[in-house]
C-alpha cells in the first residue's frame, strides 16, 4: 500500500506540525497585545469616576468614548481566538481556526490604534490644547499604520516580487 506523503515544509516540518506551531506563535502574540489593550480599558472604565472628569468638555468626552469603546473591541477580538480555541478543541478545524485568529488579530490591532489614538488626543486635549490633540493623536496613528501594518505589507510585497530583505 502507498501511504499518503506529508507535505514538508523547507525545515522539515509536516503540515500539522507547521499548523501546531503557527497557532501557538498566533496565541502567544495575541497575549502580549491583549495585555496592552487591558491595561488601556482598565484604566479607561474608571476615567469618568475621576474628579477632573466633569471638566472634560465635549470633544474630551467624544474621544474618551471612541478610545474605550475601541479597547473593548480590541480586548473582543484578542480574547476570541482563545475562547474559540476552547471551544472547537479536537474538532479538526485548528486550520480554519488559524485562519479566523489571524484575522481577528490585525480586526484587534486596528481597535488598539484606535484607542491608543483617540487615548492620546484626549489626554492632550485635556492637558495642552485641542489643535496639539490632533498632532499627537496623528503621531500615534501614523505610527500604529507604519509599523503594524504598512511595512509588513511592504515586506511581503517585496518578497513576493523576488526582492532579497534588507
Amino acid at each position: 500500500m502507498n501511504e499518503p506523503t506529508i507535505r514538508q515544509d523547507s525545515d522539515d516540518e509536516s503540515h500539522k506540525e507547521r499548523v501546531n506551531r503557527e497557532l501557538a506563535e498566533l496565541l502567544q502574540g495575541l497575549r502580549v497585545a491583549v495585555t496592552g489593550v487591558q491595561v488601556l480599558f482598565a484604566f479607561l472604565l474608571t476615567v469618568p469616576f475621576a474628579a477632573g472628569f466633569p471638566k472634560v468638555d465635549l470633544v474630551g468626552r467624544w474621544l474618551f468614548f471612541i478610545s474605550l469603546m475601541a479597547a473593548a473591541f480590541a480586548s473582543v477580538c484578542f480574547i476570541a481566538p482563545a475562547a474559540q480555541h476552547r471551544l472547537l478543541f479536537r474538532t479538526g478545524l485548528k486550520e480554519r481556526m488559524l485562519r479566523e485568529a489571524n484575522a481577528l488579530g490585525v480586526a484587534g490591532a486596528v481597535f488598539l490604534a484606535v484607542a491608543m489614538t483617540s487615548a492620546v488626543a484626549l489626554v492632550t486635549e485635556v492637558v495642552i490644547n485641542s489643535w496639539q490633540a490632533a498632532l499627537f493623536g496623528a503621531a500615534v496613528v501614523l505610527a500604529c499604520g507604519w509599523l503594524w501594518f504598512v511595512q509588513p505589507l511592504l515586506s511581503l510585497y517585496r518578497q513576493r516580487n523576488g526582492e532579497r530583505p534588507r
